[in-house]
């Protein structure tokens, strides 16, 4: 073959390898290492925001079981529900719990408002409630009902609280891309119901809309995650070979988008955090089901709270 007609099919063939490589590259763009840092970086800055706002978990001071029936409530030790002394008069009213149903009855003098304004009989939503809980306030108390099985209870939050007024921060292993993976949604036909147990020791049936399979260094794992009431995004919980050492004892959670068109999902694990109980006694935590302890080291994510927990 002559040498002009060899280069000739040289230039043809680098020119095909181009305009492939260039119609590759408007289909499956290279990672952009230093756009997942800033996301990453982003999602770090609002979860402080969100762990220290005035009605952050850091303010969760106390949580109280009601009986059917008369519930008082105030500083005074003998109450049902104990407010923390000096925040609250002696006796600031009674919770009436009805079938499920949760009323306040408080004198004018107690100062308890909603949304602004002076209550003394009030019909109480909880948690569980689509609109949310009505929140009652008495000077810097936060006070709303929860509901979680059939127990009905009482959380107290203080915007003033020693957790948050000594809060040490939060620390985090170095932002890894390895820890960024492209999950295979594999659906449960129909959707399977899991027992999530809470750090209280109760348990209640959650929805998995399927597992989530993907690979860490040439090994598959599945993790189960769940739906909540009123979210579009997925819940999950995890523990791992980090858990109890580096990061949280009771495991972390983590949010992932819905499976797009193909059926895939990012698991991004740079996003993991600890739960409430992390930073309080006083919440109420579920606990990752048994399917969803890896047996490897995710070492990405939020580290162990190193502060005093009240």
């Amino acid at each position: 073959m002559k040498p002009r007609v060899v280069f000739s099919l040289f230039v043809l063939a680098a020119m095909s390898l181009l305009a492939a490589c260039q119609k590759a590259n408007k289909t499956s763009p290279a990672f952009d290492q230093a756009a997942h840092k800033a996301e990453i970086q982003k999602w770090q800055s609002d979860r402080l925001a969100s762990l220290t706002k005035e009605d952050g978990w850091l303010t969760l001071v106390g949580l109280f079981w009601l009986k059917e029936g008369e519930n008082k409530l105030g500083s005074d030790h003998k109450n049902a529900v104990v407010l923390p002394k000096d925040k609250a008069p002696a006796a600031a009213g009674s919770l009436l719990l009805e079938k499920g149903h949760v009323r306040l009855v408080a004198p004018p003098a107690a100062g308890i408002t909603v949304a602004g304004k002076d209550v003394t009989i009030l019909d109480l939503k909880d948690d569980n409630d689509d609109a949310g809980p009505t929140m009652m306030k008495l000077g810097s108390l936060l006070i709303n009902i929860i509901k979680r099985g059939d127990r009905i209870g009482v959380r107290v939050k203080d915007t003033e609280s020693s957790t948050r007024r000594e809060f040490k921060g939060l620390e985090y292993f170095p932002i890894d891309p390895k820890w960024r993976v492209e999950a295979r949604f594999e659906p449960y036909q129909p959707a399977k119901k899991i027992p999530i147990t809470n750090v209280l020791g109760m348990t209640e049936d959650e929805t998995s809309p399927g597992a989530l399979a993907f690979e860490i260094d040439g090994k598959t794992y599945r993790i189960d995650p769940i739906v909540e009431k009123g979210e579009t995004d997925y819940f999950v919980m995890i523990a791992d070979e980090t858990t109890g050492r580096e990061t949280y004892g009771a495991g972390r959670y983590l949010y992932v988008s819905p499976p797009d068109a193909s059926g895939k999902v990012v698991v991004d694990f740079n996003k993991t955090y600890s739960p409430p109980c992390a930073f309080t006694s006083f919440a109420t935590c579920p606990l990752p089901p048994r399917q969803n302890h890896l047996p490897l080291r995710i070492e990405a994510g939020e580290k162990k709270y190193v502060g005093i927990v009240h």
